[in-house]
């Protein structure tokens, strides 16, 4: 199975033991199977910069030890003009920040999933497909 994990997802398990946050738990064992490479994780560019972006606010002491951490694991990530321009429709159709539907690009490129837990944008971008909300992971796992 290839997935694409959203920052709201990354985010929830990087602040374990910080702050508390829903659906923390799936959180954890979803970036831990994608980590660790029980699933096939993909990534558009900017992940990194989005995840740092909220451990700066969010977690500042540990920040930066954490995004180097972070990017020593190398996750795989995709950057093509087509994803540019899914990303930029799906922000203008839907409507949306570019940063969460280039997540969703990437997952419509690569026939992956996206799961976030991001239930505004779910909302908004179900129907388009290959999008799953963290609560549900395990039955696009089992798919």
């Amino acid at each position: 199975m290839n997935i694409v994990l959203d920052a709201s997802v990354v985010l929830k398990w990087l602040l374990l033991g910080v702050q508390h946050e829903d659906e923390q738990d799936d959180a954890v064992t979803i970036c831990e199977y994608a980590f660790t490479g029980k699933v096939t994780l993909c990534q558009p560019v900017h992940w990194l910069a989005e995840v740092g972006a909220g451990m700066a606010r969010l977690a500042p002491d540990t920040a930066a030890y954490t995004i180097g951490r972070l990017d020593q694991l190398r996750v795989p990530t995709i950057e093509r003009a087509t994803i540019w321009r899914l990303a930029t429709t799906l922000s203008v159709d839907l409507p949306h920040h570019l940063f969460d539907t280039l997540y969703h690009a990437v997952a419509l490129e690569t026939d992956s999933v996206l799961i976030t837990a991001d239930y505004r944008y779910l909302t908004k971008a179900s129907h388009l497909g290959a999008v799953a909300g963290l609560a549900d992971w395990r039955d696009v796992l089992a798919e």
